[in-house]
């Protein structure tokens, strides 16, 4: 049977709540362009499609997360108003040099004030996993997609190209192009790979945040997920390639830019599966036990074992 007084206690004050209303309310008025020029770009860019279940998935982790709340613990914090002035700085600034990243990265900080001032460092404790999961909601400054698309594409065609030969197929790569004996398969900037990249880090992170291991492992995880999405963007031109060759232009396409992506996910969360796998069996997990130096098994050694140097004593 349950204590009430155990109850009343894993629940929040009416008026920390009543507070949390307003703060939600007031994020909301203050960030509803922002979040619907965000929504704008999810709905119109497939590299950033995933951004719809992004905050899904931080609700979720704050879910999971709840019996690690400290209730008792919690208490207001005045330092939350430096962050919540951190993010207002932030906001001003991407507003006055019209920087849409950084306006959006704003609500980052500004979050992480709300729980400070409302439940101290130990609010900030618990939901700081979610809050930063929404990261991976924010599509990337022009500049970086800019730097980042054409290596991924000359990348992506020179692997490929590569991949085709090895199996025996005549291809040739120039620039982001790929020549299969009279086909010519174009790497455009669509294909680079940067969608894939964001949600495998996301996945990753994903699963860094749930799983129950050791730091390492989560640092390995979440660092392996530019290997994997590269491998999964090779993959997909190798087999998109090979289907040219032994299929019609219609199925190719098709399986390009219809399917890929969505069957590359499975693979991805194959891969990463394997990994952990590995890891399983790369380190192993022991109890750690002190042992007295003259506690040694006497059936190991066959000598008779030490006597105490106390026995007999009061």
């Amino acid at each position: 049977m349950s204590n009430p007084a155990s109850d009343s206690n894993r629940s929040l004050p009416a008026s920390v709540l009543a507070l949390l209303v307003v703060l939600g309310a007031g994020f909301f008025w203050a960030y509803w362009t922002t979040l619907a020029d965000m929504a704008h770009r999810w709905w119109g860019d497939a590299q950033y499609s995933h951004g719809f279940l992004v905050p899904v998935f931080a609700a979720a982790v704050l879910w999971l997360r709840r019996g690690k709340l400290a209730i008792d613990r919690l208490q207001p914090n005045w330092w939350g108003l430096a962050l919540l002035a951190a993010g207002v700085g932030l906001r001003l600034g991407a507003a006055w040099y019209d920087l849409e990243w950084f306006d959006a990265m704003s609500s980052m900080p500004t979050l992480a004030g709300f729980a400070v001032l409302l439940g101290g460092w130990a609010a900030l404790v618990w939901c700081w996993p979610a809050i930063a999961f929404l990261f991976f909601m924010m599509p990337l400054p022009y500049a970086v997609e800019t730097a980042l698309a054409f290596p991924l594409r000359r990348l992506a065609t020179t692997t490929s190209t590569y991949a085709l030969q090895t199996v025996g197929f005549a291809a040739l790569d120039e620039g982001t192009d790929i020549y299969l004996n009279d086909q010519r398969l174009q790497v455009a900037p669509a294909c680079s790979g940067m969608g894939m990249l964001m949600i495998f880090f996301a996945l990753s992170f994903a699963i860094a945040i749930l799983i129950k291991r050791p730091l390492l492992d989560k640092i390995l995880i979440v660092a392996s997920a530019f290997p994997i999405a590269i491998a999964s963007n090779i993959t997909r031109i190798f087999v998109t390639a090979i289907l040219f060759e032994v299929s019609t232009k219609e199925v190719a396409h098709k399986v390009f830019h219809d399917w890929a992506g969505f069957l590359m996910m499975p693979v991805g969360l194959g891969i990463l599966w394997l990994e952990l796998k590995f890891l399983d069996h790369l380190f192993t997990m022991t109890e750690s036990r002190r042992i007295s130096p003259l506690a040694f098994n006497v059936a190991d050694t066959g000598a008779p074992k030490p006597r105490s140097r106390r026995r007999g004593k009061r």
